[in-house]
């Protein structure tokens, strides 16, 4: 699933003033929607484990990665081949 977030969206005036990034929190909204989108809603989770390897910047196109399914998914998002974030997402 690839995904943009514009530069209007309302968390990056505060992430940061002046060079804003997106946030980690948002990068993994887009993930727990990728694995909604294949697996259907989703109860209790919990990320045992989530690496931010590089920003994403406002505008840049990115795309969540899964492998596995319930109740385990590890994930990747990347920017073009830069490694964005990596992680693990588990059903409670």
């Amino acid at each position: 699933m690839e995904f943009v977030v514009g530069h209007d969206h309302p968390s990056l005036p505060g992430h940061f003033p002046g060079r804003p990034l997106v946030p980690g929190v948002l990068v993994l909204d887009h993930v727990l929607a990728a694995i909604e989108l294949r697996h259907g809603p989703l109860g209790a989770l919990r990320l045992p484990q989530v690496k931010f390897a590089s920003p994403l910047l406002p505008g840049e196109a990115a795309r969540v990665e899964l492998e596995g399914g319930a109740p385990r998914w590890r994930f990747r998002v990347l920017r073009d081949a830069t490694l964005i974030a990596s992680g693990e997402v588990v059903q409670s």
